[in-house]
C-alpha cells in the first residue's frame, strides 16, 4: 500500500509477501501422437487436425473411436486389418507362413489397412501411461482387396507424409508435449519416412521441449542375415539436424493388445469365405461341419448368428482355421516399440524421476520379438563410430525375459548429450526455469532482481539435487547459479534490458558399462 493513497483516518492493513516466488516443475512426460484414428468427432465437433489433450484410453475411446451399438449387438471394431493366404511353390524365406494340407501359405496383409494408431494409444495406456496430445490427421483409408508382395516392407498408401507434417506443425502452438511419436511414419516409404523423421527432429530442436520418439522401417519382420541394411538405411535418412532430440528403438514387438475376439474370418480374403473352403474342407480331408458353417455365413437363415457366434463355431469345428486365426493375431499384434515407451519413460518418471534412464526395464503386454538380438549384434547399434546414431535395442534375456537394453539419443557421439535421460532432465530443469522467471520480465534490473532469481533457481536445483537428479556430494558440486554485473552482464547488456543468468549443473548419467576386475592371489601362511 502506497502512503499517498491514504486519503481519511483510519486503521489500513499492508500485507507482504514472505516468501519469494519459485520454480514449479514442468511435465516430463506428456507425448503427442500424431496418426490415423477410426473416427475424430464428439459431441458434434470435429477433432481432425486438432491437438487435443487426453487423460485416459476411456477418453480416447469417447472421442476417437466408433461408438457402440446397443446390446445385445457385438461392441464396435475399431481396427480391423485385411490378411491372405496365399500358396507358395516352397518355403518362403520369409516366416510369416504357415503350411496347410501339406503346402506353404504366407500370411500376407492388405497394406492399405494396416495402421498402427489404435493399438499404440493401447499399449501406451497399458504401459502406464496419463496425459497425452492426440492430433488425428485422418480416419482409415479403403482397403485395396490384394495382399501386398512376399518380403515386401508394409507401405500404406493412405497414410499421408503431408498430412502426418501438418499434424506435427499443429504442435507448434503447444508447449506442453514433451515427447513427438508418429506410430504410423514407418508405413511410409522409405524416402518419406526420413522426410518426417528430419521434420520432428527439426521441429523438437527448434521447440526445446519435446524428443521424438523414433521407430525403424525393417523392424516387423527383420532378417536375422541383413538387418543391418535396415539400421544403416535409417541412419542415412534422419539427417544431422536435432540429433540430440531423438531416440530410436528396435525391433518391432510382439504384444497382446489384441486379444481372440479381435480377429475373425471377416479379417481374412477381405471377408470374402468362400476362399476358406479350399482350406478348410479341402477335398482330401474333407469337414463337412466346417462346410456348413460356411455356407450359412454367405447364405443366412431365418435367425442367423453373429459373427462372434460362427466365428467360435469355425474355431471348434476346424483345427486349420483354429491354426490361422491364431497366426493372423500374432501378427496384427506385432507394434511399433515407440508408444509402448512412452509409456515405459512415463512410469519411470512418476515413480523414479526423468533422470532415471528408461532402460533395463520391460514393457508390459510384450510377449515376443522378431528377432533375438545377441550382445555383439547389438554393438554395432548402440555405437556407430561413423555417424554416431545409436539405436536403443529391446532384447531378449534368459531367465528374466524381454528388456528395454538402451538409453541412447541418436546423438551417440556426443559426451554431452549421448543419453536420452540427460536430454529428458535437461529439457526439465530448462523449461522449468524459463517459465519461473516469466514473473521477473519487465522488473527492475538490479542487484536485488538478480539475487531474488538466482535464489529461485538454486532451491528448485536444491531440490532436483535432493531427489538424486544431480551429481555431487554437496549442493555446490551439484549446481552453481550466477547472475549479476560483472559475472553474466555488462554495462551494455543493462541497458539493452538483458538480464542473463547461468545455470550449471552436473546432471547424473547411467552407468551403461559396468567392468568388474577379477584377480587371483596367491595363498598366504596364516
Amino acid at each position: 500500500m502506497i502512503a499517498s493513497n491514504i486519503k481519511s483516518p483510519g486503521v489500513y492493513i499492508n500485507e507482504q509477501n514472505a516468501f519469494p516466488n519459485s520454480v514449479v516443475t514442468v511435465a516430463t512426460a506428456v507425448p503427442a501422437f500424431i496418426g490415423y484414428t477410426p473416427q475424430a468427432e464428439y459431441n458434434g465437433k470435429s477433432y481432425t487436425n486438432v491437438p487435443y489433450k487426453i487423460t485416459s484410453f476411456a477418453e480416447f475411446q469417447s472421442i476417437y473411436c466408433y461408438p457402440n451399438p446397443a446390446p445385445p449387438a457385438s461392441p464396435a471394431v475399431q481396427y480391423s486389418p485385411e490378411y491372405y493366404l496365399v500358396q507358395q511353390k516352397s518355403e518362403p524365406t520369409d516366416r510369416d507362413y504357415m503350411i496347410i494340407n501339406g503346402a506353404y501359405y504366407s500370411i500376407l496383409p492388405d497394406p492399405n489397412t494396416i495402421y498402427y494408431m489404435y493399438n499404440s494409444i493401447e499399449l501406451f495406456y497399458q504401459n502406464g501411461g496419463g496425459e497425452a496430445y492426440i492430433v488425428s490427421v485422418g480416419t482409415y483409408g479403403p482397403a485395396s482387396a490384394k495382399p501386398m508382395g512376399v518380403g515386401q516392407q508394409i507401405i500404406n498408401p493412405n497414410v499421408s507424409l503431408s498430412q502426418l507434417q501438418s499434424g506435427l506443425q499443429l504442435l507448434l502452438n503447444e508447449q506442453e508435449p514433451t515427447m513427438y511419436i508418429c506410430p504410423e511414419a514407418t508405413l511410409l516409404s522409405v524416402d518419406d519416412n526420413g522426410t518426417l523423421m528430419e521434420s520432428m527432429l527439426a521441429q523438437s530442436q527448434d521447440m526445446q521441449t519435446a524428443v521424438s520418439v523414433f521407430d525403424i522401417i525393417g523392424g516387423r519382420n527383420p532378417d536375422p542375415i541383413t538387418y543391418s541394411a535396415d539400421i544403416d538405411t535409417f541412419r542415412e535418412h534422419t539427417g544431422e539436424q536435432g540429433l540430440s532430440y531423438g531416440a530410436a528403438y528396435y525391433p518391432f514387438i510382439g504384444t497382446t493388445i489384441m486379444q481372440s475376439t479381435d480377429i475373425n474370418y471377416t479379417n481374412l480374403f477381405g471377408g470374402d469365405v468362400k476362399q476358406l473352403e479350399p482350406l478348410l474342407n479341402p477335398p482330401s480331408n474333407p469337414n463337412p461341419t466346417a462346410a456348413t458353417i460356411l455356407h450359412n455365413i454367405e447364405n443366412p437363415p431365418g435367425a442367423p448368428l453373429t459373427v462372434t457366434q460362427y466365428n467360435n463355431a469355425l474355431i471348434n469345428a476346424s483345427k486349420v482355421y483354429a491354426t490361422i486365426i491364431k497366426n493372423v493375431l500374432a501378427l496384427a499384434n506385432i507394434l511399433p516399440a515407440s508408444a509402448g515407451m512412452a509409456g515405459v519413460m512415463t512410469t519411470i518418471d512418476n515413480q523414479e524421476g526423468v533422470w532415471q534412464a528408461p532402460a533395463n526395464t520391460s514393457i508390459t503386454a510384450v510377449v515376443s520379438l522378431p528377432i533375438n538380438l545377441s550382445e555383439s549384434q547389438q554393438g554395432s547399434l548402440n555405437i556407430d563410430p561413423v555417424s554416431g546414431k545409436s539405436i536403443n535395442a529391446i532384447r531378449f534375456f534368459n531367465g528374466i525375459g524381454i528388456l528395454v537394453w538402451g538409453a541412447r539419443t541418436l546423438d551417440g557421439n556426443s559426451q554431452d548429450w549421448r543419453y536420452i535421460s540427460v536430454r529428458r532432465t535437461m529439457i526439465m530443469i530448462e523449461q522449468s526455469c524459463k517459465l519461473a522467471a516469466h514473473s521477473y520480465v519487465f522488473q527492475p534490473n538490479v542487484k536485488n532482481t538478480w539475487e531474488a532469481v538466482k535464489a529461485m533457481i538454486s532451491s528448485f536445483l536444491n531440490t532436483i539435487w535432493k531427489e538424486g537428479g544431480l551429481m555431487g556430494a554437496t549442493a555446490a558440486d551439484a549446481f552453481s547459479v550466477d547472475c549479476g554485473l560483472g559475472t553474466t552482464m555488462t554495462s551494455d547488456d543493462i541497458l539493452n534490458g538483458f538480464m542473463n543468468v547461468t545455470v550449471r549443473v552436473a546432471v547424473v548419467r547411467p552407468a551403461e558399462f559396468i567392468v568388474l576386475t577379477f584377480q587371483q592371489e596367491m595363498p598366504v601362511s596364516s
